[in-house]
Parts: C-alpha cells; sequence; structure tokens
C-alpha cells in the first residue's frame, strides 16, 4: 500500500500528464482548423453529419446499434492524441454509440499497435484469435457477438465499410502521409515539453511559496 507521499507524487504526475494531453488535443483542434478551413465540407455543417449518417444507415459503424438519442455520441476514428493523431476533420469524424467510443479508447492509448496500423482497425481487429483470453476488448466484441464466425465477419465487414467511407474524402486522404510522417515526433516533443514546464513552474511556486512563508515567520 502507498504511502501518503507516494500517492501525492503519483497524482501530481498523472495531473502534469493531464496538462500535456490538454495541450496536445488544443493543437490538434487549431490544426484541423487550419487544413480543413477551405475545404468545401465542414464537420460542424449539417450536410457532413447527413452523409456520415446515410454511409453508416443511422447506425454505430462498429457494432451495429442503432444511433438513438443520447446514446450517439461524436467519435474520431483517429483519436485525438499524441498516439494516433487525429484530426477533427471530415473523413475522420464519425457518430458512434457511447459504449463503442468508450471501448475503443483502448487501443487509441496504447504507443505501439500490435493487431493493425490504425487505433480505430486495431478495435476491429478484436475477433478473440490473436489476443489472451483475457483481453477486455475481445471479451466487449463476443458480448456483442458470441457466435465466434459471426463476430468475425460482421468485425471485417465494419472494417471494409469505414475504409469506404474515408475513401469518399480526397482532401482528408492527401493529408494523411504527412501527418503519419511528421505528426508523432512533434506531438511527442509537445507532450515532453509541456511536462517539463509543467514540473518547472510548478518548482518555481513552490520556491517563492517557502521564501514568503520563511519571510513571513523571520
Amino acid at each position: 500500500m502507498k504511502d501518503a507521499s507516494a500517492q501525492l507524487r503519483s497524482a501530481t504526475r498523472r495531473a502534469k500528464s493531464d496538462v500535456a494531453n490538454k495541450i496536445v488535443s488544443m493543437f490538434l483542434h487549431e490544426l484541423s482548423r487550419r487544413v480543413s478551413r477551405e475545404w468545401d465540407m465542414r464537420v460542424d455543417g449539417d450536410t457532413y453529419e447527413v452523409v456520415v449518417r446515410a454511409s453508416f444507415e443511422n447506425k454505430c459503424p462498429y457494432c451495429l446499434r442503432d444511433l438513438l438519442g443520447n446514446d450517439a455520441v461524436i467519435e474520431h476514428l483517429d483519436g485525438m492524441n499524441r498516439f494516433r493523431s487525429g484530426l477533427h476533420v471530415p473523413g475522420n469524424v464519425l457518430v458512434a454509440c457511447r459504449k463503442c467510443n468508450s471501448e475503443k479508447r483502448r487501443d487509441d492509448s496504447l504507443r505501439v499497435l500490435s493487431l493493425a496500423a490504425t487505433g480505430w482497425e486495431s478495435f476491429l481487429a478484436h475477433d478473440g484469435s490473436r489476443c489472451a483470453p483475457s483481453c477486455v476488448t475481445c471479451c466487449y466484441w463476443r458480448g456483442v457477438w458470441p457466435d465466434e464466425i459471426e463476430r468475425k465477419a460482421r468485425l471485417d465487414e465494419n472494417v471494409s465499410r469505414i475504409r469506404l467511407f474515408r475513401a469518399k474524402f480526397d482532401k482528408f486522404q492527401a493529408i494523411m502521409p504527412s501527418l503519419a510522417e511528421a505528426m508523432p515526433s512533434l506531438l511527442a516533443k509537445l507532450y515532453l515539453d509541456c511536462q517539463s514546464f509543467a514540473e518547472t513552474e510548478i518548482r518555481s511556486l513552490l520556491a517563492k511559496f517557502e521564501e514568503v512563508r520563511t519571510h513571513k515567520n523571520g
């Protein structure tokens, strides 16, 4: 069991990581606005939502559940984090069910993927044949489609369906190679720089506080 000091250090590390991840997300949102500002279709436009829902028949692109009410959430195929380098642009944004959006984060948050080249493809690759029996994502898909043959067929079909959807967006396809080449190293540097800055500033402010307290007590 961790002592209080160890718990405090752990909480501090998590806080610095949260701040760095937020900065990465802010950068990716700003980059999204810049690369798509002259595109004909916008993510926040009614036309794009119609295209997305029609492409997947108003069903979750991963589990095929009907998207009803509060169960529908915005989903990024390539997650907007330092590992997946996803953007908030047409071609990368879908509407999915809340459950799949949450479950997919396990693959999106992995530094290195072993089942596929992208987070969304990796999520759909957990058909139960390549992971340990304890794999949580494989268990999730077994709950959706208990029959092994149906499960593999559905997952493969959904991969193909999403690839066809992405192929419709030429401008997004055009920038993907440069994103894949440049973003990982840039985002890794941004993340580490943010953590380093946070640590330096925290130490500086703590030192100033101690100076003020010492001067007051003296």
